[in-house]
């Protein structure tokens, strides 16, 4: 998404509508100086970390079988599509801010300015449907589990990309038709202040509470799991052992997005009983304390997790959208570099993502290093 502009007023970013020259007037491109040569690199720096970042992501689930998860295609998808906002939006947006004025003609603009809305808000909405997942993996384990699928994430993935279509179609039926030769501006007009509320309502607004409630009942269930599993140190049965285990499981799963089995939840339960030690009634008073601090570290962790998935996210976008809707009330009227500097704020959402929602896996760490290794020998 990009910037926007009141009626009267400009901005030196796109997104919804055109705008064009006022008659008699022109735009001179900005002198290209030592400060602007600086700000290009920066921003084709973070670019190129975007991409290459969300490429590793895709990369490492395409050829690590461990990944072959539905939760990971999940994260797969959202890479896809972080990686589409670097490759499609970010370079045609430099380019832009450089130049100060539209030269890629009116067709590459309404492209771009679909791309644009479209990538960015299935990038958010891509947020929500994980923390949906998540939830579901945490608080209907079992259920969940014979359910969670390929095809059922495909199904995710797809009603994602036809919301952020429906969302980003409506200003393609009255864009302004420029004259020719007068199209020298590609950016937004707020002068349907229906479609403001419906656009960032529906492309942030909702999936921001929604993940917000997700989040919470997320952190609500691992926490009473946790108190679950300390509280049972008097209990000796091998079944009451095995359920400690799997709520364990699912606890460090749902926040890591790995799982062990997506079909069987038995099976989980007998991969966990083989690799993990059920303390006995005789050795489990002697490691109580250890235990309850191992549980409290891990609520700790949970806590610092999804911290930082919430913090990020509200930091990128929340500035923007709350621009939109003052812009669009007629309530403020940003100056280009503040409009560019909350655009390229959300951008960075895309750098963000794969970096939260993979650096907290260990089969995603190893499968990086493989990636790493093979590279270095090629």
């Amino acid at each position: 998404m990009d910037m926007e502009s009141v009626p009267g007023g400009s901005a030196s970013g796109p997104n919804i509508t055109n705008c064009t020259v006022p008659p008699g007037g022109s735009l001179q491109a900005v002198p290209f100086t030592d400060g602007m040569a600086a700000l290009v690199v920066v921003l084709s720096f973070l670019t190129l970390l975007t991409a290459l970042i969300n490429a590793a992501v895709i990369a490492a689930i395409c050829t690590n079988k461990k990944l072959h998860l539905p939760a990971n295609y999940l994260i797969c998808s959202l890479a896809v599509t972080d990686f589409l906002v670097a490759l499609l939006v970010m370079p045609i947006s430099i380019h832009y801010i450089t130049m100060d004025t539209w030269t890629l003609g009116q067709v590459v603009c309404e492209l771009w300015l679909s791309v644009d809305m479209t990538c960015c808000t299935s990038s958010i909405l891509h947020l929500c449907v994980i923390a949906l997942d998540r939830y579901w993996a945490i608080t209907k384990a079992i259920e969940y589990a014979r359910k969670r699928s390929a095809r059922r994430a495909a199904i995710m993935v797809g009603i994602v990309w036809v919301i952020s279509v429906f969302i980003s179609m409506p200003p393609l039926f009255w864009r302004q038709r420029p004259s020719r030769g007068s199209f020298q501006q590609c950016i937004i007009e707020h002068d349907h202040l229906g479609y403001t509320i419906y656009s960032t309502v529906g492309a942030f607004y909702i999936p921001m509470i929604a993940i917000l409630i997700l989040y919470y009942r997320i952190y609500s269930a691992a926490k009473t799991l946790y108190q679950k599993r300390g509280s049972s140190r008097h209990l000796s049965s091998r079944s009451m052992g095995s359920q400690n285990s799997v709520d364990h499981c699912r606890i460090s799963h749902t926040f890591c997005v790995s799982d062990l089995s997506n079909s069987d939840p038995t099976l989980a339960t007998d991969k966990l009983n083989t690799t993990i030690r059920i303390p006995s009634f005789e050795t489990d008073m002697d490691g109580q304390d250890e235990k309850n601090q191992i549980c409290t570290s891990r609520e700790r962790k949970a806590a610092r997790i999804l911290g930082l998935i919430l913090g990020a996210f509200i930091f990128c976008w929340l500035p923007f959208f709350l621009k939109e809707v003052l812009v669009g009330l007629r309530m403020v009227q940003p100056s280009p570099l503040i409009s560019d500097f909350l655009t390229w704020l959300g951008y960075i959402n895309s750098l963000i993502n794969p970096l939260l929602y993979t650096s907290f896996n260990d089969d995603f760490k190893l499968a990086f290093r493989k990636l790493l290794k093979r590279k270095e020998h090629v």
